[in-house]
């Protein structure tokens, strides 16, 4: 993942991530340093209400709801709202695709 985040933005582009996603991928066996170093690396775009307002509505037109999808959602929406082109890297590539629909590209990782 270091070096995908480092091609984007050696070409320039742009990452962001939601502030969920630090959380989700928090891992124990990482160093709290080195997390915080990569992190800094990163655009962290904050879980406003405007997000989370869009997430609900998100996942009730989708059907989906509860904690399996609540993550995925705030993704979701916080891709859909960036400036475009978008990219979504995933391990979630089907939930993803089913949030996303066609308006963002998403590779599975």
């Amino acid at each position: 993942m270091t070096a995908i985040v480092r091609g984007a933005q050696d070409n320039d582009f742009r990452v962001v991530v939601s502030a969920m996603t630090p959380i989700e991928a928090q891992d124990v066996r990482v160093k709290s340093d080195r997390l915080r170093w990569y992190l800094s690396r990163l655009r962290i775009e904050p879980v406003s209400e405007e997000i989370c307002s869009r997430a609900i509505a998100l996942l009730h037109v989708s059907r989906l709801h509860g904690h399996k999808y609540a993550i995925d959602a705030v993704v979701a929406v916080t891709a859909l709202l960036a400036v475009k082109p978008v990219l979504i890297l995933t391990s979630d590539v089907d939930d993803m695709g089913k949030l996303c629909g066609k308006a963002v590209k998403i590779v599975g990782v």
